[in-house]
Order: structure tokens, then C-alpha cells, then sequence
């Protein structure tokens, strides 16, 4: 009875659908894995990264002129420097 109640127990444990990651350590992703995003996804990540830039200057604007110049900085430079950490890239070069 025990046994037939664990296969059942393992049995529905395999047939629940696997969730989807939500959460996204940002200090882990490397260039070659930012370059290697669909279009949608670099837009997001470089946003939160500008975001990210910005809240450690205590800065509360957006330069909207920036934001695309700045997604196409990070692209360009991960595309050359794909072992590189995205985050620590961002700090360290972002002016």
C-alpha cells in the first residue's frame, strides 16, 4: 500500500508542469548571454540596467535621448566582449 502510494505520489509529481524562472540574478548574466537575447529581451534587460546605473547616482530622470544610444553602446561591446560580466561592465564603463 505504502509503495503504491509513493509511485502515485511520483507519478503526479512528474505530470505538474515545470514553472518558468521569474527571478534573474543580473550580477550572473555575461555579455555572449545578452547578446544572444531576442531584440525584446535586450530592450528589457538594458532598460533595468539603466535603471540600475541611475538609482546608484540617486539620479530620478530618464534623458530619453540616452536610452536607445545606450542600448546600442552595451550591444556593440558585449558583441566584442562576450566573457565579460554585463553588470559589472555597465558600472565600470558607464560615464
Amino acid at each position: 500500500m505504502k509503495t503504491k502510494l509513493i509511485l502515485a505520489a511520483a507519478m503526479l509529481a512528474l505530470t505538474v508542469p515545470a514553472k518558468a524562472q521569474v527571478g534573474i540574478d543580473m550580477s550572473l548574466i555575461t555579455c555572449g548571454q545578452f547578446a544572444a537575447l531576442p531584440e525584446a529581451d535586450k530592450l528589457l534587460v538594458s532598460s533595468w540596467l539603466g535603471g540600475y546605473y541611475s538609482s546608484t547616482k540617486n539620479l530620478t530622470t530618464i534623458d530619453s535621448r540616452y536610452v536607445k544610444r545606450n542600448h546600442e553602446v552595451i550591444g556593440k561591446y558585449c558583441a566584442e566582449h562576450k566573457g565579460d560580466k554585463l553588470l559589472t561592465v555597465v558600472m565600470e564603463k558607464a560615464h
